[in-house]
């Protein structure tokens, strides 16, 4: 009985230090240009604190697929998620905003 205990602790602990590198923040912000011949979209947003990005900015992202683009334009309000990696920031998940 102990020893499960000890796992189950452990395993809880575990999975509370990885939560904040698994979750993504959702960023608010505005589309500037879609591009998605090259799979890329330009988008101005305010702060991205799971990026480390502490102030507005417009950047060109990546995006994991090209049809996630489908259906954006220049001036749609979105909501997305993106991380970093050795080649960049990539867009893992992009919905429109209302």
């Amino acid at each position: 009985m102990k020893i499960s205990y000890q796992l189950t602790t452990a395993a809880a602990l575990v999975l509370a230090l990885m939560s904040p590198a698994i979750a993504a923040d959702t960023i608010s912000g505005d589309v500037k240009k879609v591009d998605e011949a090259n799979a890329k979209i330009t988008l101005h947003h305010g702060p991205a604190k799971s990026l480390g990005m502490d102030e507005a900015m417009t950047m060109v992202y990546r995006v994991k697929d090209a049809a996630m683009l489908k259906g954006l334009k220049a001036g749609d309000k979105v909501r997305f998620e993106a991380q970093e990696d050795s080649s960049g920031y990539t867009v893992t998940k992009i919905e429109k905003g209302k």
